[in-house]
């Protein structure tokens, strides 16, 4: 398997992995609860990953247009499941078609992204925003187990 497929099957698995805690609250409300030391909802969460993934992997890779709002990603609130569940079926899509689209050389070619300071190949931008979808993840999972009671 090349590092594009792994890739690709990667964050296929694991925003599939978010959908499924997403659509696992028995009430829709605790999506959107705050309690004590836990400051980000999942939903919140959940808008964060859409966001970031469009924005990096969609318009950055992607060229597909997409313009981010991160202050929107942890201020809109109460975003029915079922629209939540269908932006992280399209986010699987653009991330697809995105990765699909580099070749190996591409993957390791130098990217410059405003948010980190030096020079960065693809891959190793690729590999960050994994671990990134991963942390927040767990965070929702979390966040699902405590307070959808």
């Amino acid at each position: 398997m090349t590092l594009n497929q792994t890739l690709r099957t990667l964050f296929e698995r694991d925003i599939q992995r978010v959908k499924l805690e997403i659509e696992s609250y028995k009430n829709e409300e605790n999506m959107w609860k705050l309690d004590g030391e836990i400051l980000n909802s999942a939903g919140n969460l959940c808008l964060h990953l859409i966001g970031n993934l469009n924005h990096f992997i969609g318009a950055e890779i992607g060229k597909t247009g997409y313009i981010r709002q991160r202050e929107l990603e942890f201020s809109q609130k109460n975003i029915p499941k079922k629209e939540l569940v269908e932006k992280l079926e399209e986010v699987i899509k653009i991330v697809d078609t995105s990765i699909r689209s580099l070749g190996e050389e591409e993957l390791h070619a130098e990217t410059a992204i405003p948010k980190f300071i030096e020079k960065q190949t693809n891959a190793f931008l690729l590999l960050h925003l994994h671990a990134h979808l991963n942390y927040h993840l767990g965070q929702i999972n979390y966040h699902r187990r405590l307070l959808d009671k």
